[in-house]
């Protein structure tokens, strides 16, 4: 039984905000890990994405927790715009869902994939936390900065390591044609790539494993809030690929992102 008292205040505790989006995380992936490795039925999207009732029972769960916490807040969530479209406004306080970050890597049985919840506040990402269920992984933001706990270790603070170009790694998508890394090479300067999917590669980097992410292609606001609050809350930054602010709460766009680059420190 759920027992949360609700969290109604127009001010919050960003301790108490980080730890409860990573309980709840964590409790929707625990609902979702027994599904993976397990012959679901996949269905195609409007937007030829796939979706499985992973999917959808995590994204059930987790909009009955934050209704439960965040009266107040309202959400926007990827399978209910995926069916029911987004609004053409929204408030200035807001979260974002992505109840499966990954289900590509999900339905081919690899583990890069992650459950994301981002609170947004005037346009930026104030406060989120990812989990990777495969490994048990968590990235949370506190008042203190970002943080890790997984299977047995102490809960930890991250920080982006020093960037170093002789050494340093870019996290590129697995389907990311060889002229396209060319490209990305040249601008950006970085040594090594890795390829991985989900929203795990700003987590990467938050913790300093990688350096950078190079994203010229489409994404959705969802994909990347949570993970951007944590990579923001570690020390790192992501822009648009001009070096502009990156904003939330594009409802006239449909929540579309565009082109961005994600840095350590």
């Amino acid at each position: 039984m759920n027992t949360l008292r609700p969290l109604i205040s127009a001010d919050f505790d960003a301790d108490l905000v980080g730890v409860t989006l990573a309980e709840i995380a964590e409790e929707a992936g625990r609902l979702i890990l027994p599904l993976w490795r397990s012959d679901l039925d996949v269905r195609t999207k409007t937007d030829n994405s796939p979706v499985t009732i992973a999917d959808q029972q995590a994204e059930t769960l987790i909009l009955a927790r934050l209704a439960e916490r965040f009266p107040s807040i309202p959400v926007i969530s990827e399978e209910d715009a995926s069916e029911s479209g987004t609004p053409d406004k929204i408030a200035a306080r807001f979260f974002l869902v992505d109840p499966l970050d990954g289900t590509k890597a999900f339905v081919r049985g690899d583990p890069n994939f992650t459950v994301n919840i981002g609170l947004i506040e005037n346009g930026s990402p104030v406060a989120g936390a990812v989990v990777a269920p495969p490994t048990g992984e968590v990235w949370y933001t506190s008042g203190a900065g970002a943080l890790k706990r997984e299977p047995g270790q102490e809960t930890r603070r991250i920080s982006p390591r020093p960037w170093a170009a002789e050494t340093s790694v870019a996290l590129i998508s697995h389907t990311m044609k060889p002229e396209a890394l060319v490209e990305l090479r040249t601008r950006y300067g970085f040594a090594e790539t890795l390829a991985m999917d989900s929203s795990i590669k700003l987590c990467r980097i938050a913790e300093g494993a990688a350096d950078i992410y190079p994203r010229h292609g489409p994404t959705m606001e969802w994909d990347i809030a949570a993970a951007h609050a944590v990579l923001l809350a570690a020390g790192g930054r992501l822009t648009t690929t001009e070096g502009s602010p990156f904003v939330y709460g594009k409802a006239s766009e449909s929540f579309r992102n565009g082109w961005f680059v994600a840095r350590g420190a």
